[in-house]
């Protein structure tokens, strides 16, 4: 499994970003791909994630009413975490990830197997 994460960049307070995820080297029916982040000198934390079947979603609170994650199966694999309204609390390298976490641990780091190489984000206040 390879997940490849971009989009990241240096934005002011107030702006948007897109980040994507490109999955492959495997079907991911039945796995839920979530978004991470970790901030300088604090641990990672989840942001989102998703149900490759069936879609439901999950944020985590700090997030909830700005950021949007989506998949696209219409071209290869498309993971997505539209990002409104940044903070610069926002600021942190994300990482997106690929697991078969039941329900209850799906906010959990160690349910996800395989992890991008993650894509900075900054930003400015």
């Amino acid at each position: 499994v390879q997940l490849q994460a971009s989009g990241g960049g240096l934005v002011q307070a107030g702006d948007s970003l897109r980040l994507s995820c490109a999955a492959s080297g495997r079907t991911f029916v039945g796995y839920s791909i979530g978004w991470f982040r970790q901030a300088p000198g604090k641990e990672r934390e989840f942001v989102a994630a998703i149900r490759w079947s069936g879609g439901n979603t999950y944020y985590a609170d700090s997030v909830k009413g700005r950021f949007t994650i989506s998949r696209d199966f219409a071209v290869n694999t498309q993971l997505y975490l539209q990002m409104n309204s940044l903070k610069p609390e926002d600021t942190a390298v994300y990482y997106c990830a690929i697991g078969s976490p039941i329900t209850s641990a799906i906010m959990r780091e160690a349910s996800y197997n395989y992890w991008g190489q993650g894509t900075q984000v900054t930003v400015s206040s």
